[in-house]
């Protein structure tokens, strides 16, 4: 009996060390998330790359300028000359120093249109690695409410347990009192001990269930696994889906449909880059360079050249080993696949719709007739521990309403927190957490 009213003890302070946590709310917790989440971090880095790519210069629109000089020495060289006029020179061991320098610009004036369409694809492609990032947000946000509410049930299917208990520790004092009495025999008195044995068993490993999912949900909050907190005791479900508002959203909020959109505009600009290498290319140049010679033995001790310098070029492709030709058709096919990948989205997003509807609609009508189950197996374990008190009915009869009133309370757990996932899924694909 120290062990029972242990236990007893244990089960009635452990809602008070509960409250003296803190409690975590799930908006709370979906906002540590968004900061902290290791995959939301990545991803928003990969957005960032695309928004530093997508720059006038890297579109190949602005000009190039570079400085750039030399300088070379020739400590000693011998050098012979023989003149037109049948003169001739030589000289040996002679040091010479040229020096070069040039401040030059390289300005691409047409490519064909090339660069204003290289602008606008990587614009799409920025707003795509946006996209992006928003389906890795509600993905994060998706999992973060999910294993949430999942630490929610597995704290209920606790307070289940130790409700179970209770109502065992009653009829364990019951049959103490009939046997001391004489009234019944003690196998009902063990079979009533050995039942909330296992009961205890069950809350001890239920507490263990418990820390696995405050981790999990730690993990994916971005913070230390050990981090104390606590969670309410019940789901809200209070959501009721829109069904032909939730078809409506759905091609112009999902993510993945959105993204693949976005991929599509991105292969029509790739192919029309391509096109674009077909055309001429004017580039202009300018610069202004020096150079001198310095020779102390020679005709000439010493040469010097400076001055602004003005040119152009212009290239017509004619023949490229069919490279050109074989780009183009490359963009074509995969013009042809990010199409086909649209629509395969699209399939896959409604079919998951679907589902989700099915599901929401399905866990509904199981909750609620569940909810009548948990009042009718509680009416019925008390009835039977009543009939117990009185002597009209066996322990075996209280352990089969027990494990009713238990089986009942855990689907009841279960059915509402599948219908909570059914609703945030519903959320999840038209953007709407």
């Amino acid at each position: 009996m120290k062990k029972v009213i242990l236990n007893l003890i244990l089960i009635i302070i452990s809602p008070l060390i509960t409250f003296a946590q803190n409690v975590l709310t799930v908006d709370e917790a979906v906002s540590i998330a968004l900061k902290n989440n290791y995959d939301i971090l990545v991803a928003h880095n990969d957005a960032s790359i695309d928004k530093v790519n997508n720059t006038l210069g890297n579109a190949g629109m602005l000009p190039n300028i570079a400085i750039t000089g030399s300088d070379s020495y020739y400590p000693g060289s011998n050098t012979e000359q023989k003149l037109s006029g049948g003169t001739s020179s030589s000289t040996s061991n002679s040091q010479s120093n040229t020096m070069n320098a040039t401040a030059g610009l390289n300005w691409t004036l047409f490519d064909g249109g090339k660069m204003f369409v290289t602008k606008k694809k990587l614009s799409e492609i920025q707003e795509l690695g946006e996209i992006q990032f928003k389906d890795q947000v509600l993905q994060t946000e998706y999992y973060v409410i999910l294993a949430y509410y999942d630490v929610v049930r597995q704290k209920q299917e606790l307070a289940s347990i130790n409700e179970v208990i209770t109502y065992n520790l009653e009829r364990v004092k019951i049959s103490q009192t009939s046997y001391n009495a004489g009234l019944s025999s003690k196998t009902s008195l063990l079979q009533a001990k050995i039942d909330l044995n296992v009961y205890q068993e069950n809350a001890i490993n239920q507490q263990s269930v418990i820390i696995a999912a405050k981790r999990t949900l730690n993990t994916f909050l971005g913070r230390s696994a050990d981090i104390l907190f606590e969670v309410p005791d019940s789901i809200p479900l209070n959501y009721i889906p829109d069904k032909k508002g939730l078809s409506l959203k759905l091609d112009s909020c999902n993510t993945s449909i959105l993204a693949s959109q976005k991929q599509i505009n991105v292969s029509k600009l790739s192919l029309k880059e391509m096109n674009a290498m077909l055309l001429p290319k004017i580039n202009f140049n300018a610069g202004y360079g020096i150079s001198q010679s310095n020779t102390p033995s020679g005709t000439t001790l010493m040469y010097r050249s400076y001055g602004p310098q003005l040119g152009g070029t212009i290239s017509i492709p004619i023949f490229q080993s069919g490279n050109t030709n074989r780009q183009i058709k490359t963009a074509k096919i995969q013009l042809q696949s990010a199409e086909y990948d649209l629509e395969s989205t699209k399939l896959q997003v409604n079919v998951q719709l679907q589902n989700a509807l099915t599901q929401f609609e399905n866990q509904k009508q199981l909750l609620t007739i569940e909810k009548d189950n948990a009042v009718l197996a509680k009416e019925n374990l008390e009835i039977t521990i009543q009939r117990l008190r009185l002597g009209q009915t066996t322990s075996l009869e209280v352990s089969l309403a027990e494990g009713s009133f238990v089986e009942s309370l855990t689907r009841l757990i279960s059915f509402e927190y599948y219908l909570k996932v059914a609703e945030t899924k519903l959320k999840q694909l038209i953007a709407g957490l």
